[in-house]
């Protein structure tokens, strides 16, 4: 028999067995992860920003040939920036002392290789038509959202706001991803660009609930099942987890990246711009403390990364990660490093029997 939920809004619409969801994580994770949390019941994801086509065809092949589970496939869609060479030569200066330091060239050409979902990658989710399709930085333009839908794919996206998630339920989104600023990596605020007014997943999860008549996923802050459990007494029909799943052996991180997390500290992590040019939640490392965590001079998303990737190198090259992205939410001391799949399967139960002793003790009440 199908174990009880609150609401199984999610399992129905996602056709999956487990409330939860992988959060697609650029550059983290590739099909294992997915492979492991979709076995288990939940909904794997393939963050496909970093990925080429190609890369995107061979990922998904692998996640086809093990599986007929749903899976999901995640984009960014932030505005391409327009040339601005001054703007990349002031940022090259800011960083002119480090380069010094680790005796190399400043880089030439600024820009960081993320281009937003456009018609190649719209065309790429025509031919490969899987089950769900989510959309990070708001949702792509009109006609490239309708074919989308018409490709028979359930749309998700992330809304960090009230204001976000209204747009996204007028845009035709099937659910609502609500971001909480303790989330690690990017932040998924598109219609502001102020860090200072980002809301925490207790307090935006049950507003967005009262806003939208959509399904609403917690994301932020969710490490286990009690996370999940107070995502369902928010309101939400299920939970995005990511942190977590990067402590796992399928998570395609560096050494030094998983080092970082097993020092996770409450207080660890900060939202910055220095590695990208955009808020992202990443644990303080020498780079977010002298050049950030928010600089002023950093170039529009995401040409702050080509000016930091040859610092990242040379650092990473004597095993040190301060000039690295160590993206990690604020609750990544509660990681372990566990299996993806016994993590999924874990987290569910852990919910389950909290949910099941509340629900016990109000009938006793």
């Amino acid at each position: 028999m199908k174990p009880t939920w609150p609401s199984d809004a999610l399992i129905d619409l996602l056709g999956i067995d487990l409330p939860i969801i992988q959060a697609p994580m650029a550059g983290a994770q590739g099909a294992e992860l997915a492979l492991a949390v979709a076995g288990a019941g939940g909904l794997g994801s393939l963050a496909c920003a970093m990925l080429s086509e190609d890369d995107i065809r061979a990922e998904i092949d692998q996640i086809c040939q093990a599986t007929n589970r749903p899976f999901n496939l995640n984009f960014f869609c932030h505005q391409a920036p327009q040339p601005d060479p001054a703007a990349d030569e002031a940022w090259r200066s800011r960083l002119a002392p480090y380069y010094g330091e680790f005796g190399i060239e400043a880089p030439e050409d600024g820009g960081g290789g993320l281009k937003p979902f456009g018609e190649a990658m719209c065309s790429l989710v025509e031919d490969l038509r899987p089950k769900v399709v989510s959309f990070h930085f708001g949702p792509p333009e009109r006609a490239l959202f309708e074919r989308v839908k018409q490709a028979g794919a359930i749309v998700l996206a992330s809304a960090t706001t009230v204001a976000e998630a209204r747009h996204l339920a007028d845009a035709g989104v099937d659910a609502v991803i609500a971001q909480g600023a303790e989330a690690g990596g990017h932040r998924g605020m598109y219609l502001s660009s102020d860090i200072s007014s980002q809301v925490g997943t207790l307090a935006l999860v049950p507003q967005i609930v009262d806003a939208v008549d959509l399904p609403v996923i917690a994301a932020g802050g969710i490490a286990d099942g009690r996370g999940l459990a107070a995502a369902f007494a928010l309101g939400a029909v299920g939970a995005q987890i990511g942190t977590a799943y990067l402590f796992t052996p399928q998570a395609r991180i560096s050494e030094l990246h998983r080092a970082a997390l097993n020092s996770s500290r409450d207080d660890g992590t900060a939202l910055t711009n220095v590695f990208t040019g955009r808020p992202a939640r990443a644990v303080i490392n020498r780079a977010v403390r002298e050049i950030g965590p928010m600089a002023p001079d950093t170039p529009a998303f995401p040409g702050a990364a080509s000016g930091m990737a040859p610092l990242r190198k040379s650092a990473e090259l004597v095993d040190s990660a301060d000039f690295s992205p160590l993206w990690s939410g604020q609750a990544g001391a509660l990681g372990s490093a566990t299996d993806a799949a016994a993590l999924t399967s874990q987290i569910a139960a852990e919910a389950r029997d909290l949910l099941g002793a509340l629900a016990s003790a109000e009938g006793e009440a």
